[in-house]
């Protein structure tokens, strides 16, 4: 059973889709009594960071989260924003973040970026795994995912870093750190590389 956090802010009915397509129970969880018992977590994310952490903040389900994910370790993964939230704070705003994982925020520097338009970071792009994990099973070539987004996720341990994308140079475009997993990218956008990632994140 994947649990989808909505807390107003992510394309919840993609995920549903996909969930659907690969034949996985989906259950979506919009109070703190609706994160009973999940087995694993999905926080979506799109737009501002300091909104998106103040809608996750307001829902009355940050508490049961953190008591999920830190003391319980259920395997969560954010997505875009969400895996930016999992992070100590972001350039983008000024409140902080879930601190999940050990990393920053930050803008990427345009003058390192060749292409005519710099920002954002839109369209598809390789992600080449640098860490031997199920999440990334039947995509460890070739695999490429549709990225929007002008921040990107710095981890504070090259531990942490579990694959990675150019862009004016290598960044994390995935991070993971024990039952914490985190992609820059939609994969709900991605057609089939995105259907494989979550259904590998389902059968963690």
């Amino acid at each position: 059973m994947i649990t989808l956090i909505d807390y107003g802010v992510g394309n919840i009915n993609a995920f549903v889709n996909v969930y659907k397509r690969v034949d996985v129970p989906v259950k979506i969880a919009k109070t703190k009594e609706d994160l009973l018992n999940a087995q694993k977590l999905i926080l979506p994310g799109v737009g501002h960071f300091d909104h998106a952490m103040s809608q996750l903040n307001n829902s009355g389900m940050r508490e049961t989260l953190d008591e999920l994910v830190l003391d319980k370790k259920v395997p969560v993964i954010g997505i875009c924003v969400g895996m930016q939230m999992m992070a100590n704070n972001s350039d983008e705003g000024n409140m902080e973040g879930l601190k999940w994982i050990d990393a920053t925020v930050k803008k990427f520097d345009e003058s390192k970026i060749k292409q005519v338009t710099r920002l954002p970071h839109m369209g598809w792009n390789d992600v080449k795994p640098v860490k031997d994990l199920d999440l990334f099973r039947g995509l460890e070539k070739d695999a490429i995912f549709y990225f929007l987004h002008t921040y990107y996720f710095e981890c504070n341990s090259t531990e942490d870093i579990m694959a990675v994308t150019d862009y004016g140079g290598e960044f994390a475009s995935a991070a993971h750190h024990k039952n914490k997993y985190g992609i820059q990218f939609h994969p709900e956008k991605s057609h089939s590389y995105g259907e494989i990632l979550l259904h590998n994140f389902a059968k963690l």
